[in-house]
């Protein structure tokens, strides 16, 4: 497994979590609107759906963030009762029927869901293992959790563009490292973490190219990590409108921006 980063704890940091990063959907969705750009675009509700082909019953998001997926499930699946859950009670005043729980405490009974949805959010959670077992416990017999992040490798011009840019503000060849979200959770470490509660894990890759001929989708998912701004070592906004100022000469020379992505989603049961 990789070692833990040095932002570890600002990652987990239920106060922080839940209000300056996802006090509203705002980050979140810049973060989300990216991959717009991504070739072979991803249909990932839709690919969550698929999933959940032969649930039945009662569904929980952990972790729903701004209801994404709950609102692809609701409409296809209407058989189906959906839970959406998160610990940011201000993410989820749009999205009916919400309630702010936390998934190392789920506020379920027993063996009493079809699904358990937990995307992209695991690597939030400062007791994994806990949350692991949680996610196993409320599935009833033959239910699946469905778990998804991202690779270490992912996105690793936008962790360059960053240092480099971050180094030419503070007049160094290479600026602090940046909070890196998932790297609590990678793709990679995701089975031996899930494999400890459960016996079957299948993994798939999703991997793509974001091209952006424009730098302003970049700029909107950098400054999307703002509530991480006091802990990146370096004058954020200084540094946003710097990173502006790289992707455009980017743009100018090559013809677009170009980022390497692979997430990905794991069934597990």
């Amino acid at each position: 497994m990789t070692a833990q980063p040095a932002h570890d704890h600002l990652v987990t940091d239920r106060s922080l979590l839940s209000t300056k990063a996802y006090a509203t959907g705002q980050h979140l969705a810049a973060r989300q609107s990216l991959y717009q750009w991504q070739t072979p675009r991803h249909d990932l509700p839709g690919i969550v759906v698929n999933q959940l082909k032969d649930t039945h019953g009662a569904v929980a998001d952990v972790g729903c963030g701004n209801g994404k997926f709950v609102a692809r499930v609701r409409q296809e699946r209407p058989d189906l009762t959906v839970l959406p859950m998160d610990v940011s009670h201000g993410i989820l005043a749009a999205i009916p029927g919400a309630v702010v729980a936390d998934v190392q405490h789920l506020p379920i009974a027993d063996g009493t869901l079809g699904a358990v949805l937990a995307l992209h959010m695991l690597y939030h959670v400062e007791d994994q293992a806990r949350a692991v077992k949680e996610l196993a416990r409320v599935l009833s017999p033959g239910g699946i959790a469905i778990v998804s992040t991202n690779s270490r490798t992912d996105k690793r011009e936008l962790e360059d563009l960053w240092r480099r840019t971050a180094g030419d503000v503070l007049g160094t060849e290479q600026g602090p490292a940046r909070v890196q979200l998932s790297a609590r959770f990678t793709l990679e470490d995701a089975p031996t973490i899930l494999g400890t509660v459960f016996d079957d894990i299948r993994t798939m890759p999703l991997p793509g190219v974001i091209e952006v001929t424009d730098a302003e989708p970049v700029i909107a998912h950098l400054a999307s990590y703002e509530a991480w701004a006091g802990q990146m070592g370096v004058p954020f906004k200084q540094t946003i409108e710097r990173a502006r100022e790289r992707v455009n000469e980017t743009i100018q020379a090559e013809g677009a921006f170009r980022i390497t992505c692979l997430g990905g989603i794991l069934v597990c049961q």
